[in-house]
C-alpha cells in the first residue's frame, strides 16, 4: 500500500523555520533579496535532488551524485578551452551525467550487489576519473574574462539590477521548470506508477509484468541526467572545471529528499516536498550565517531535522501497520 505523501507538514516545517528567522532577523528575512539569495543557493543541490528523489522512490540510493557532478564540470571545462561553445559544453556535462547515471542503472540492476555498494564503488571511481582527467588540478577557463556576460557564465550568479524582474537567475528557473515536468511524470506516466511500484513492492511490480531493470536503469539514467545538470550549474558559477566540486553534495540531496517527507524504504516521495526540503536547509543556512551562528551548530540542527524527519516517517509506517 502506497502512503500518502505528508507535503503539508513539511509546508508548514518550511514556513515556521522561515518565520522564526524573520523574527530574528526582520530587516534581512523580509526583503525579497533573501528569497531570491535562497533560490541562488539551492540550484545546485535542488537540481541534484530531483533525480535524487526518483532513486530513493525507488528503493535505491546513488551515492555517486557528488563524483558524477564534479566529472561533468570538468568536462564541460575542457570542451569549453577546445570548442568555446556554449552549447557543447551543456551537451558535454549532461552527456556525462547521462552516460554514468546509465552505467550505475545497468550495475544495480544486473549485478544485485544493492545500490548502496555499487553507487559507493561509482562515487570512488568517477571521483578518480575527475581529477585524471584534470590532472589532478582545476581547469580554468581559457578567455574567462573576455565573454563575462556569456549566458553560460551566469546561470546561477546573482541578478544585476537591471534583470532584477527575473526575480530568480536562469538556473532556478531551469530547477522550476524541471521539478514541475518530474511531479507530473511522477503522479500521471507509466513511467513514474512504475517507479512508485517497483519502490513499494519490488516482488509484487514483477508479478505485475512491470519491467524491474528496465525500470531501474531508467531512474538512474535519469537521476545521472540531473546531477551533469548541477554540475553545469556549478561550473556556471564557479567557471572552473573543479574535481574535488560537490564533495558531500550526495549526502545534501539525500538529507534534502528525506527531509521533503520521502521514505527511504521507497514508495513514497513527492518532487515539491523534496523542494521543500531543499529551501528548508538554505533557510537554516543562510538564517545562521546572517546570525553569525558556528557551522557546527547548523549542522547540528539540519541533522537533528533530518533525524526527526524519518523518526516520523517511522512512526507513521508503524501506525499504517498497525491499521
Amino acid at each position: 500500500m502506497i502512503r500518502k505523501h505528508p507535503i503539508l507538514g513539511v509546508l508548514f516545517a518550511w514556513i515556521a523555520i522561515y518565520a522564526i528567522f524573520a523574527y530574528l532577523k526582520p530587516n534581512t528575512f523580509l526583503a525579497f533579496d533573501i528569497v531570491e539569495l535562497m533560490m541562488r543557493q539551492s540550484i545546485i543541490i535542488g537540481i541534484g535532488a530531483l533525480g535524487m528523489t526518483y532513486v530513493i522512490i525507488n528503493a535505491g540510493i546513488d551515492l555517486s551524485a557528488g563524483s558524477v557532478l564534479a566529472l561533468s564540470s570538468v568536462s564541460g571545462a575542457l570542451v569549453y578551452n577546445q570548442t568555446g561553445s556554449p552549447s557543447l559544453v551543456v551537451l558535454a556535462c549532461l552527456s556525462t551525467g547521462l552516460i554514468f547515471g546509465c552505467l550505475n542503472g545497468v550495475l544495480v540492476s544486473r549485478l544485485k550487489a544493492g545500490p548502496f555498494i555499487v553507487t559507493l564503488g561509482s562515487m570512488l571511481a568517477l571521483r578518480g576519473l575527475a581529477k585524471g582527467f584534470a590532472h589532478e588540478k582545476t581547469v580554468s577557463i581559457v578567455d574567462k574574462f573576455v565573454q563575462p556576460d556569456l549566458l553560460l557564465f551566469n546561470l546561477a550568479s546573482g541578478l544585476p539590477k537591471s534583470q532584477k524582474w527575473q526575480l530568480f537567475p536562469l538556473g532556478a528557473w531551469v530547477w522550476i521548470v524541471f521539478l514541475v515536468i518530474l511531479a507530473v511524470a511522477l503522479n500521471y506516466t507509466t513511467f513514474g506508477r512504475n517507479v512508485v511500484a517497483v519502490g513499494s513492492n519490488e516482488a509484487a511490480a514483477k508479478l505485475c509484468g512491470i519491467p524491474v531493470n528496465s525500470v531501474k536503469v531508467g531512474v538512474y539514467s535519469l537521476a545521472g541526467f540531473f546531477f551533469g545538470l548541477a554540475g553545469l550549474m556549478s561550473f556556471s558559477r564557479t567557471t572552473l572545471g573543479d574535481p574535488t566540486s560537490g564533495a558531500g553534495d550526495e549526502l545534501k540531496m539525500i538529507a534534502a529528499v528525506v527531509i521533503g517527507g520521502a521514505s527511504l524504504s521507497g514508495g513514497e516521495g513527492s518532487m515539491v516536498g523534496t523542494a521543500l526540503g531543499v529551501l528548508i536547509m538554505s533557510t537554516i543556512s543562510i538564517g545562521c550565517s546572517q546570525m553569525a551562528i558556528p557551522n557546527w551548530i547548523q549542522e547540528i540542527l539540519t541533522g537533528v531535522i533530518i533525524l526527526t524527519a524519518v523518526a516520523i516517517d517511522r512512526w507513521r509506517a508503524s501506525k499504517l501497520a498497525a491499521a
